[in-house]
C-alpha cells in the first residue's frame, strides 16, 4: 500500500480539528459537513420533545497519514450506550447472517466444547444463540444494561461492561482466552481504537483467531451512503487503514470476505503477528483495489459531499412533489441511519406523518431532532400510506419482502440511497 506524501494541515486554511484516533496525525480535511444533529439512537418520550434537545457537530474528516474517516467525539460512550435502542433479533436477515457465520466459523476453526468463543458487544445474544446449538461455550461483553439482560435471560453468560486493554488483561489473569473473538459492528463505536485493538491481542489465544465485521469505507464513498455517519460511529475504514491498527499491537491479517450486509461490509480475520499462518490472496487483492480506487488519496475524498448535496435535493424534490399531489407518506424504521437523513434532509411530520418498527422498545416515542412518531409496522395497514420511505435501506429487499401485502392498495417503496428510486411490490412476484 502506498500512501502518499501530503502537504502538513498545520500549512492549510482548514483549521486543525483534533487528532487521528489511530496515528494522532492532525486532522483538517473534511469529508463532508452534516450540519448539527442529536445522537441518532436517543429516541424520545412524549415528554422529551416538549424539552430542550442537545445537537452536535456530525463533521466527517479524513486522516491524511492513515486515512482513517472519522467524527470528532463530543459525548463519552457511557452517555451512548449504557441504555440503547438497537436490538439485533428484531431483523429478520441479521439474526440469519449470524447463524450462517456461527456454522461457517466453528467449521473453520475447529471449534469444540473445549473452546471458548467471546463476542464483544454482544447486543442481545442474537448471533452467540447459535453456538449452544454448536456446543460451544461462549461469553458475551456488552456494555448496554437493557440489551444486555435480554442475552442473560437466554442463557448467555454476558459482561455488561466496555471491553478494552484493561478489561482483556482481567479476564486473561483470570485463565480466560479465547479461541475466537468476534466483534461485529462494533468497530465503528469504539472511540479509542488502539485500546480496543490491544484488548483483542491480550485476550486472543496465540493460536487464536478474530473477526471484525464492518461497513466498508470503499462502499460508503462509491454508494455515497452518507446516512451511515452518525455520532454513534466514531470512525469508518478501509481495509489499508485496519491492517495499519492491527499492526501498531502485534497482530496481523490473515484473510478478508465482502459481505452485503450494511451496504457493504468486510469481514477481516486476525491473528497474533507471529502465528505461523500465511496472508490470504484475497487481502492483497482488496488492497489494490482500493489504492486504484484512490483510497489512499485525499482528492479521493474531497468531492464526497458535493455529491451528498445532490441527493439531498433529489429527495427532497420527489417527497415536495408527493406531497403535493396530496399523496400520504410513511417511514419504515427508525434506525440511526435513518436519523441522520432526517436530520440533515429537514424531513419532519410535514413529509412524514410517522414511522414503524418492528422493535417494541421504539413504540410510542419519536425520533430525535425531527420528533416523527414511531408505532407498530400495523399502523400501515391502519393508515394505507401511498408511499414508504424505507430508512434502513440496507434491508429493502427484506422489508419489501415483508410489506409485500401493500401493494393491494397501490403502495410503493421510495429507496433514498445511492440515489432516490422507487419499488413498485405490484411489479413484482409474490
Amino acid at each position: 500500500m502506498n500512501i502518499q506524501t501530503v502537504q502538513h494541515c498545520g500549512t492549510s486554511q482548514t483549521p486543525v480539528s483534533g487528532e487521528c484516533r489511530i496515528c494522532g496525525a492532525p486532522l483538517c480535511h473534511p469529508l463532508v459537513d452534516l450540519g448539527m444533529s442529536p445522537l441518532c439512537e436517543a429516541i424520545l418520550t412524549a415528554e422529551q420533545c416538549d424539552q430542550p434537545e442537545t445537537y452536535y457537530p456530525l463533521h466527517a474528516l479524513v486522516c491524511e497519514r492513515c486515512f482513517l474517516v472519522q467524527l470528532k467525539q463530543y459525548v463519552p460512550p457511557e452517555q451512548i450506550f449504557r441504555e440503547y435502542a438497537y436490538f439485533s433479533s428484531y431483523s429478520t436477515s441479521w439474526v440469519e447472517h449470524a447463524r450462517k457465520y456461527c456454522e461457517m466459523i466453528t467449521k473453520r476453526l475447529s471449534l469444540s466444547r473445549n473452546s471458548l468463543v467471546v463476542e464483544l458487544a454482544s447486543n442481545d445474544g442474537y448471533l452467540l444463540q447459535h453456538f449452544a446449538q454448536l456446543d460451544v461455550p461462549v461469553i458475551g461483553i456488552e456494555p448496554a444494561a437493557n440489551v444486555a439482560k435480554l442475552a442473560i435471560e437466554r442463557g448467555i453468560r454476558t459482561h455488561v461492561e466496555f471491553f478494552g486493554a484493561e478489561m482483556a488483561r482481567r479476564l486473561a489473569a483470570d485463565g480466560t482466552r479465547a479461541d475466537l473473538i468476534i466483534a461485529n459492528n462494533v468497530l465503528a463505536h469504539v472511540p479509542d481504537l488502539n485500546d480496543f485493538v490491544a484488548g483483542i491481542a491480550v485476550l486472543l489465544k496465540p493460536s487464536g483467531v478474530a473477526t471484525l465485521e464492518f461497513p466498508h469505507l470503499q462502499r460508503l464513498m462509491e454508494e455515497t451512503q452518507f446516512d451511515t455517519i452518525y455520532h454513534e460511529h466514531f470512525s469508518y475504514f478501509s481495509l489499508g487503514t485496519v491492517r495499519l491498527l492491527a499492526k501498531r499491537h502485534g497482530v496481523k491479517i490473515i484473510d478478508v470476505e465482502e459481505l452485503a450486509t450494511h451496504g457493504g461490509s468486510l469481514r477481516v480475520y486476525l491473528t497474533h503477528s507471529d502465528a505461523p499462518v500465511r496472508e490470504s490472496g484475497r487481502v492483497a487483492d482488496l488492497i489494490h483495489r482500493e489504492e486504484t480506487f484512490g483510497m489512499f488519496e485525499l482528492a479521493t475524498y474531497m468531492s464526497f459531499a458535493k455529491r451528498v448535496r445532490r441527493i439531498k435535493r433529489n429527495l427532497l424534490a420527489y417527497l415536495i412533489g408527493t406531497k403535493d399531489e396530496g399523496k400520504m407518506i410513511c417511514g419504515y424504521g427508525a434506525p440511526g441511519k435513518g436519523n441522520t437523513l432526517l436530520n440533515y434532509c429537514g424531513i419532519g411530520t410535514d413529509f412524514l406523518e410517522f414511522t414503524v418498527d418492528r422493535n417494541p422498545y421504539k413504540h410510542g416515542r419519536f425520533t430525535p431532532g425531527m420528533h416523527i412518531p414511531i408505532y407498530p409496522t400495523e399502523m400501515i395497514d391502519k393508515r394505507r400510506p401511498d408511499y414508504i420511505l424505507i430508512l434502513p435501506w440496507n434491508l429493502k429487499q427484506e422489508i419489501v419482502q415483508q410489506m409485500r401485502h401493500v401493494r393491494a392498495w397501490g403502495c410503493k417503496f421510495i429507496v433514498p440511497i445511492p440515489d432516490v428510486s422507487i419499488i413498485d411490490p405490484a411489479e413484482r412476484k409474490a
